[in-house]
């Protein structure tokens, strides 16, 4: 097939290119992020991988294609929509072509309004560890899976099977017919709770073998979705962590008294690694084989990323960008003891708009009176979003709240605190430019010692 992806610089769409690229297909693509940043990694990776990457005017479109697949973030106005429609190629979405690949193989769809990159990525490692043999496309970039031609967010073999990352955001998710779904959770993010509960009771309803759910969380036990294995750490379930010690930077647990480590932090990692050890077990893999690979995960870019971390200060990344998200991090952060200065970047307008008194509330409780706040200025890729909301608006409550909080107007302030706090969080999603900031301020933390 030959297959045009626009918008293939995200971390969606740039995962089923590479994946199909790697599956022999002729693929190409636009970006108007590359268009901005020819060396942009993420575009050298694709275009090593074969992956031919054009400029996003509508002239790398020819009647040749088989497919046009847009991101949800591209316009029907764009002038690669425009040709290909002039054109008759058929036109998918991302999730739309997704769907059809799901069709196509014994797919473990997981969902879950936080958690889905880390437990596909983490799921798909243990599973290649073991010899089980799976595909893979996520949303995240697994840090072991990234060579010189791939990001790290797909992964292709000779098996039927696949691991997806069944993101609930523009609702195909209903769509989806996998052979095996795991649903980590449910809380506001994309649509209201009541909207996405929905979704995963469809995605329920459409799956014809084992679902996965996480017996602890709230509004999943509202959901009307039956015959579920559930896993948990608080209530009793088929598979409950038990004897848990949480350390900074590692999680130590049991499970039917099988030892397991987790080399990644937190109380929602943990259930994270419960989600994968549910399905490997109930597949028939033995515990002591999950346990022999699981702490060798280290996890997925821009998750909890250490830029600095010499025992005395730290410095993180994080894709953290919704409350519940947020909260986690925020949770794990003050398990270091530090003082932390936290570094924020709305990733639009109109999820500002959407959960802006939730993000208010989550940083006015999860404040101490030696943290501070810092709120980026909203990240804006383009398009047609109505910029009617700022920064000033979610940091100025929390502010007269009486916590230390500021709304910046650009990086330069967060340059200027390094050195007042001993642990820096930034986070936010959609920009991989927030890594270079935790490196910047690593690097200056490290000169100033």
């Amino acid at each position: 097939m030959k297959i045009f992806f626009s918008g293939i610089g995200g971390s969606g769409v740039s995962a089923i290119a590479g994946f199909m690229a790697e599956k022999g297909h002729f693929v190409a693509g636009s970006d108007r992020l590359f268009d901005r940043v020819p060396e942009h990694p993420v575009k050298k990776r694709l275009e090593a991988n074969s992956v031919r990457i054009v400029a996003q005017d509508g002239k790398g479109i020819d009647a040749a294609f088989d497919v046009a697949v847009f991101s949800t973030a591209v316009e029907k106005s764009n002038p690669d929509f425009l040709k290909a429609e002039a054109l008759g190629i058929p036109v998918r979405t991302r999730p739309e072509y997704l769907s059809e690949i799901v069709s196509a193989h014994r797919t473990i769809a997981v969902a879950g309004t936080s958690g889905k990159s880390t437990v596909s990525g983490m799921l798909a490692f243990i599973m290649k560890e073991l010899g089980m043999g799976t595909n893979f496309i996520g949303g995240g970039r697994v840090k072991q899976f990234r060579t010189d031609n791939n990001p790290g967010n797909y992964l292709t073999d000779d098996s039927s099977r696949l691991v997806i990352e069944a993101c609930e955001s523009d609702g195909t998710i209903v769509n989806y017919r996998p052979e095996h779904s795991i649903i980590l959770n449910l809380d506001l993010d994309h649509h209201s709770i009541a909207e996405t509960a929905g979704m995963f009771e469809r995605l329920a309803d459409n799956t014809s073998g084992d679902i996965f759910l996480n017996a602890d969380d709230w509004y999943l036990g509202l959901c009307r979705i039956s015959n579920a294995v559930r896993f948990s750490i608080d209530k009793v379930s088929e598979y409950q962590a038990v004897d848990i010690r949480c350390f900074p930077l590692q999680t130590t647990f049991q499970v039917y008294g099988q030892k397991f480590i987790l080399s990644l932090p937190g109380k929602y990692n943990l259930y994270n690694a419960l989600a994968c050890i549910a399905f490997l077990a109930e597949t028939g893999i033995e515990l002591k084989k999950i346990a022999a690979v699981m702490p060798e995960f280290s996890g997925i870019e821009r998750r909890f990323d250490l830029h600095l971390n010499d025992g005395i200060h730290l410095v993180i990344d994080d894709y953290a960008h919704n409350p519940h998200k947020i909260r986690s991090l925020m949770q794990t952060m003050q398990r270091t003891g530090k003082r932390i200065c936290y570094i924020f970047q709305p990733h639009g307008f109109g999820p500002v708009r959407l959960m802006k008194d939730d993000y208010i509330k989550t940083f006015i409780d999860g404040l101490r009176d030696t943290d501070r706040l810092i709120v980026l200025p909203i990240y804006y890729a383009g398009g047609t979003a109505a910029r009617d909301i700022s920064s000033d608006d979610l940091a100025a409550p929390v502010k007269a709240s009486g916590s230390n909080a500021i709304a910046a107007v650009d990086r330069g302030a967060v340059i200027k605190s390094v050195g007042e706090y001993d642990a820096y969080a930034v986070f936010g999603a959609r920009d991989d430019t927030l890594s270079d900031l935790a490196e910047q301020i690593a690097e200056s933390m490290r000169t100033k010692a």
